[in-house]
Parts: structure tokens; C-alpha cells; sequence
């Protein structure tokens, strides 16, 4: 007789550290890219002008402190929610 194969274990999710890691090297890679590609882009923003005043220089007095800004507030609340899950299965756990 033909007897069907055992169920497949359910995918395991992933380590917290796992999830850390990821969110850790895309925001890194996110800030490199904001401050080389405004850096590398400085002479062509300087061409255009907004209110009297070149781009640039908005990128350089506010545009990137928010950028780094919202950086920061995505990683807070992300390492919230993961603390959180890990937390809740680690509890359940016991």
C-alpha cells in the first residue's frame, strides 16, 4: 500500500536576530545612499533653485536630518514590535 508521506514541519520562523540583522543592513545601506548620492550629487542640485536658495542646500541644512530622523523612528519602532514578539514566545514558551 501506497501511505502518504508525513506532513512537512511548519517553516520555522525566522530568529529574531535573523529579522535585526536585515532591518539593520538595509537602513545602513539606506543612510550610505542619502549622504553619497546628495554628496555626489551636490553640484547638480546647486542648479536648481527653490524659494531664492538651491536645492542642495536645503538637503544639507533639513532634508537629510529628516531623512536620518525618519531612519532612526522606523528602527525604534521596528525593534519594538520585535522585542514584542520575541517577548510573547518566549513567554508561551515556558
Amino acid at each position: 500500500m501506497d501511505q502518504a508521506p508525513p506532513p512537512s514541519p511548519a517553516p520555522e520562523t525566522p530568529h529574531p536576530w535573523v529579522a535585526i540583522r536585515r532591518m539593520t543592513a538595509l537602513l545602513l545601506l539606506t543612510w550610505f545612499m542619502v549622504t553619497f548620492l546628495c554628496v555626489w550629487f551636490a553640484r547638480e542640485l546647486d542648479q536648481l533653485h527653490l524659494f531664492g536658495w538651491p536645492v542642495s542646500f536645503y538637503m544639507a541644512a533639513q532634508g537629510m536630518m529628516l531623512i536620518y530622523l525618519s531612519i532612526v523612528a522606523f528602527y525604534m519602532r521596528r525593534m519594538r514590535r520585535i522585542d514584542q514578539l520575541a517577548h510573547r514566545e518566549h513567554s508561551h514558551g515556558e
